[in-house]
């Protein structure tokens, strides 16, 4: 069972849409047994960070989420979430990824919304994908590239398109928006 956590952020519904067409069961869930005993865990993300980190302490799911062995992929603010800390209300976020989130400069050209390919990829996440693929990218900040960036693109500068560390795998882009490039990039994480 891959489970979908339900927190202060949206797009749960087209994550849980995109898994079952590619033939696996999800739930949607703030349960932590159910985040520890799944396959898999997704953090989907539509939002805004202090929210959504406030839900997660509150529910004690940010203990959980650092806690878990099993693969684990952040999409969009999932991702921003694992990260040290975001600028979006100067948030502390979950210190998986060594990286910090940032505002993009300057203020007229954000939110980065559409379609852009990668200036590099690497790692099981991005098996069968080539940089010149294009995904889905909605979003006003941006993680900016480490030493655990697995793809990077380019909107006004260089930033973290993907992210991996141990068991973490995170995303800035929409894999379930993202046509057959995006699905492949679901289905390698899905197979792990």
């Amino acid at each position: 069972m891959i489970a979908i956590l339900k927190y202060n952020a949206g797009n749960s519904l087209s994550v849980e849409n995109a898994v079952k067409r590619l033939g696996y069961e999800s739930v949607i869930t703030d349960d932590p047994d159910v985040l520890k005993n799944a396959e898999k865990v997704i953090l989907p993300g539509v939002g805004e960070a202090a929210s959504a980190m406030e839900y997660l302490k509150e529910k004690g799911l940010d203990e959980v989420i650092k806690n878990l062995t099993q693969p684990v992929l952040g999409i969009c603010l999932g991702m921003q979430l694992l990260c040290e800390s975001s600028e979006e209300g100067d948030t502390e976020t979950l210190r998986i990824f060594k990286t910090k989130v940032k505002k993009f400069p300057p203020e007229d050209l954000v939110p980065h919304t559409g379609w852009n390919n990668f200036t590099s990829v690497k790692g099981k996440l991005f098996e069968n994908v080539e940089t010149d693929e294009n995904c889905y990218f909605v979003h006003s900040y941006y993680a900016e590239p480490s030493e655990e960036t697995v793809a990077v693109t380019d909107y006004i500068l260089p930033f973290s398109a993907a992210l991996q560390k141990d068991n973490f795998y995170a995303t800035q882009f929409h894999p379930e928006k993202s046509a057959d490039t995006g699905m492949q990039i679901l289905k390698n994480f899905l197979s792990l």
